[in-house]
């Protein structure tokens, strides 16, 4: 009986023992897996971390690039990673960022993987030159189907079946498309060695977060991208408007025997209307006013050229005509099949009183005579400028000699006052441009086109402005 007892209590002590061991090495696995969990929220951390501080400052693309691919691979324990994204047809994917030592996860040419065994640059330089279609291998498959893969078997994927026993190969790969709303920009890809165990289900869910993560980095990083490139081409716009404002006079000449007011209004940011006015002797003024055809910067650019010409041969040359003629000759050479000026030029002549005008297929100016109250059109013949080498053009375009009596005016525009529209389509038109001349002419150039651009604005009733306008009023005193 007391054997029996005592060996109940050796039996008891030994199960005591036994259970004691196997909950201590449970205690203890459980303690290395919250210290492994400790160490992967760390690394997570820190890849989130460094997200968040690539965008207090403007991150370069390739530094993204890197920490998504580089923090992939340290959080998963992973032999390597790349980084695929769409070009910007979107019909393929290119290498963003592929670190070192990442088995290769394309399709390998036989002559390419020869000539890496003497030069292992030059599988590094296939790789990162190598563009994939939308369904072409597993990075294209993924991209393709937008499903995430993890891939422990690779009879799926022959292209890296056959490195697997090759110190290229890989045993396990993950791959996931980056979605971010609509939007596919690419795919993320990490990989193990032949030596390298595989990944598990558990590094494939964190494997997916990251991939989350990544896709929003990279939306943003677009986003950002946008608008800081908006920010600079508004900069730019912004000296192009600069530029412009000096080109564009900004007070019109005190001329004896004529009052001249003028005024731009561009429909953009920088305008394809020209005006501009020219001292052509001691007692002749010039007078120009042009439209380019298109708006923006190309119209600007045209435009700019279009003064340079036309104040060169302006100067000391008393025909119109005459000068229309040599600035198309200059000008059409370098204006695309597309492009043109209209344009109409006056000599003011104050010992004669007359104004002589000749028209490059620009909208006809307006003639108010202050004894009838009554407005006419001046319409010389021509054509537009840059569409005809000049043999057309120099037959066609001619002087017309107009005399001028105290308070007459002359009205020279742009087609923007006349076709603008209001909210129901209908454009303002020349009658009533004819209208605000007769009841604003008498008091005086500036207060023609104060009459003008009011009425013309309040016909549109905050319907935008669709076109640039340029008026010019020359009224005789």
């Amino acid at each position: 009986m007391r054997f029996l007892l005592f060996g109940l209590l050796v039996g008891a002590l030994v199960g005591w023992l036994i259970t004691y061991q196997r909950q201590r090495n449970h205690i203890r696995q459980l303690e290395r897996s919250k210290e492994e969990l400790q160490v992967e929220e760390t690394l997570v951390f820190d890849f989130l971390h460094g997200l968040g501080e690539a965008f207090r400052d403007v991150i370069r693309p390739h530094d993204l690039h890197r920490l998504i691919v580089e923090s992939s691979t340290r959080i998963l324990d992973a032999h390597g990673g790349a980084l695929y994204l769409a070009d910007r047809s979107g019909l393929r994917l290119v290498p963003a960022f592929i670190s070192k030592g990442c088995p290769p996860l394309i399709d390998i040419p036989d002559r390419i993987l020869q000539q890496a065994a003497a030069t292992p640059v030059a599988l590094d330089s296939y790789l990162r030159a190598h563009s994939i279609n939308a369904g072409e291998g597993l990075v294209g498959r993924i991209w393709k189907s937008g499903e995430a893969l993890l891939l422990q078997d690779l009879a799926d994927a022959p292209e890296l079946s056959k490195l697997r026993e090759s110190a290229l190969g890989t045993s396990s790969v993950m791959v996931t498309p980056l979605l971010y709303g609509r939007q596919n920009m690419g795919v993320l890809a990490v990989a193990n060695g032949p030596m390298s165990a595989s990944f598990t289900a558990s590094d494939f869910t964190v494997f997916k977060s990251i991939s989350e993560q990544s896709a929003f980095a990279l939306y943003n990083a677009i986003v950002y991208s946008e608008a800081n490139e908006k920010k600079r081409l508004d900069h730019d716009l912004q000296i192009a408007r600069d530029i412009q404002r000096i080109l564009l006079p900004s007070e019109a000449p005190e001329t004896k025997g004529f009052q001249i007011a003028g005024i731009n209004i561009p429909a953009r940011q920088v305008s394809g209307d020209y005006f501009d006015y020219i001292q052509v002797d001691q007692d002749r003024l010039g007078v120009v006013i042009a439209d380019v055809s298109g708006k923006g910067v190309p119209a600007s650019l045209i435009m700019a050229i279009c003064r340079s010409a036309l104040r060169a041969e302006a100067r000391g040359s008393l025909s119109p005509a005459d000068v229309l003629r040599k600035v198309n000759r200059q000008l059409y050479p370098d204006i695309k099949e597309d492009m043109f000026i209209s344009m109409a030029y006056l000599i003011l002549d104050h010992k004669n009183a007359t104004a002589t005008l000749s028209r490059g297929g620009h909208d006809a100016p307006l003639l108010y005579r202050a004894a009838t109250g009554e407005v006419t059109t001046l319409k010389p013949p021509g054509m537009a400028l840059g569409i005809d080498s000049g043999d057309v053009f120099d037959r066609i375009a001619a002087d017309i000699s107009v005399p001028l009596e105290t308070d007459d005016c002359l009205l020279l525009y742009t087609d923007g006052v006349t076709e603008m529209l209001d909210a129901n389509g209908d454009e303002f038109g020349p009658e009533r441009m004819v209208r605000s001349l007769q009841a604003s002419a008498r008091e005086g150039a500036a207060e023609v086109i104060a009459r003008l651009t009011s009425d013309a604005r309040t016909f549109a009733g905050g319907h935008p402005q669709n076109d640039d306008i340029t008026l010019i009023v020359v009224r005789k005193t």
